[in-house]
């Protein structure tokens, strides 16, 4: 892609972006702000976490997000036998006798990791390093994966007896948690009347794999001022206890804080909103915006919180203001 400098291209971006939230409105209703929420991060360079309870249609969300993107998909159904060689692949002996790598259903560029806390860490760790380092390793040879790559994971918050929570530092790998609520009662009218009717949306693809990769490269030279960038980093400090920074509500109610991984993706994804929304550099309320799907899986309460029924969004909220 070639555009005469970077305004012009931040302009483009902001135009696709509009092009791609009303093209996945077509079939998801109601669910604007997770739309949002899940195009920043793919042009952010993250990963997703998705919690709500079924029937919400995640699954659905992810299939039509990556068919308007024109990306494969490919998703795998996490249960309690599923091993790291059905994500990333095997060695299987051809008929030459010879040993053959099968591409696993991890080779793609966005992968629906469905009901992630119903298989074992093991299992949960294959796909974690996929994320972190974009490459796989089987029998000792290292596979680069196509880019973009990009991980939506889903999460059922009820039914948690035999299921396997990620530890915080596998938490960590994904740069947003985002909690899926349930429709308003307009937007459950307009999903019934359509998914019981034989009511069909033709969806065009809307961006090409090459232009996704221009514009992740694009969201990395946004400026961004010297206060924006020290409230960012201000913000996770406040939320680590008993550290200099610390805030008062933090001491009082909260076990363990953000790590620097949060700073860095408060500045991405306040670069990336403002970029979005066709504005050259993010400012305090960008990163605002980000701020409590970031730190939301981050940050860990103690007993305290707990007894006094005080949630981490309502402290992340604090925090801020």
């Amino acid at each position: 892609m070639t555009f005469k400098n970077e305004v012009e291209a931040v302009n483009a971006l902001s135009k696709k972006f509009d092009q791609l939230r009303s093209e996945i409105k077509k079939r998801i209703y109601g669910q604007d702000e997770i739309i949002d929420q899940v195009l920043i991060t793919m042009f952010s360079r993250g990963h997703c976490l998705l919690i709500g309870v079924p029937g919400l249609a995640k699954t659905l969300l992810v299939n039509t997000i990556a068919e308007v993107l024109g990306l494969q998909y490919k998703r795998i159904q996490f249960t309690p036998d599923l091993m790291p060689s059905d994500i990333i692949g095997t060695e299987i002996l051809d008929k030459d006798r010879e040993f053959k790598f099968i591409r696993g259903p991890i080779f793609a560029n966005i992968i629906l990791a469905d009901e992630i806390n119903r298989t074992p860490p093991k299992t949960q760790a294959a796909l974690l390093e996929a994320m972190q380092e974009r490459t796989v390793t089987a029998a000792g040879q290292k596979y680069e994966l196509d880019q973009p790559f990009f991980v939506l994971a889903t999460q059922n918050p009820i039914e948690q007896e035999g299921t396997y929570p990620l530890p915080e530092a596998q938490l960590d790998r994904f740069m947003f948690s985002i909690w899926l609520d349930y429709p308003k009662f307009e937007d459950e009218l307009t999903i019934v009347q359509n998914t019981t009717s034989g009511y069909q949306t033709h969806l065009n693809e809307i961006i090409t794999k090459d232009e996704i990769r221009f514009f992740q490269d694009l969201v990395l030279k946004v400026p961004v001022n010297e206060n924006v960038l020290k409230y960012a980093v201000g913000l996770s400090a406040k939320t680590r206890p008993n550290t200099e920074l610390a805030a008062p509500i933090t001491n009082k109610y909260l076990k363990w804080g953000a790590g620097p991984r949060a700073s860095q993706y408060l500045v991405l994804g306040a670069k990336t909103l403002a970029a979005l929304q066709g504005k050259y550099s993010p400012d305090i309320d960008d990163v605002k915006k980000v701020a409590v799907n970031i730190l939301r899986h981050r940050i860990i309460k103690n007993y305290k919180a707990e007894a006094e029924n005080l949630s981490v969004e309502d402290i992340i909220s604090e925090l801020m203001n």
